[in-house]
């Protein structure tokens, strides 16, 4: 049964060849050029969203690095499509592995972390201990600042994979139950089932800002005090 519930994790369903990630690509399938005169609903909406996004994120950042939001809000948009398709039956969630979310966090964390310290590396190392910290614990802070940078990419990463199992494990325990169960409880099951739709809908889009949020206050901390 075990394996039955984690196979829909399973990226390797063939020998031959896998056509999970497939999923992945189509996001940029359902996000073409403008051939239109006038904009449809769907262009309306993701350009509200997007400029929204953009004036949240620039907040973050300085009047010189107002081109990073751009960057951050293909990031939301990307793993939020990903995360939308994990919820429709018998397409392969890529959100919910390690391998696409530390695809996404690790490199630009990296490269954050190199621009920082090749061009301002005094900065970096002031960044290492807050102002107002006593001389006995410098030696501590710094070892606590530097281990926290080290773990963000794999606390990103962690968090997305993480929300992303747990409701779907839960929808998929539920659905196995309600197999042989009577009419009265499959009623029920089903509107459990309805609810949790909804709740895994929210917490899509609640992933996909925080993922895209949280690394926006992480570069502002590199290209905010190094501009």
């Amino acid at each position: 049964m075990m394996n039955n519930l984690f196979s829909a994790f399973d990226p390797a369903t063939s020998n031959i060849l896998s056509m999970n990630w497939i999923s992945t690509l189509i996001v940029f399938m359902l996000i073409p050029l403008n051939y239109w005169m006038l904009p449809s609903r769907y262009n309306m909406l993701m350009h509200i969203v997007m400029d929204k996004l953009h004036n949240e994120f620039k907040t973050l950042l300085t009047n010189k690095t107002k081109g990073f939001t751009l960057m951050f809000v293909s990031l939301f948009m990307f793993i939020l499509m990903n995360n939308i398709y994990g919820l429709i039956p018998y397409i392969f969630t890529s959100s919910s592995h390690l391998v696409f979310s530390l695809a996404l966090s690790l490199p630009l964390w990296l490269s954050l972390m190199l621009f920082g310290w090749i061009n301002h590396t005094q900065h970096m190392f002031a960044h290492l201990i807050p102002m107002g910290t006593p001389p006995l614990l410098m030696p501590f802070m710094v070892l606590i600042e530097t281990t926290s940078n080290f773990i963000r990419p794999g606390s990103l990463a962690v968090r997305l994979t993480a929300n992303m199992i747990a409701g779907h494990l839960l929808m998929s325990l539920l659905g196995n139950n309600s197999i042989n169960a009577s009419t009265m409880v499959m009623s029920l099951l089903l509107t459990v089932q309805m609810v949790l739709m909804l709740f895994e809908t929210a917490v899509s889009i609640i992933q996909a800002y925080v993922f895209s949020v949280l690394s926006t206050l992480y570069s502002s901390e590199v290209v905010y005090e190094n501009t």
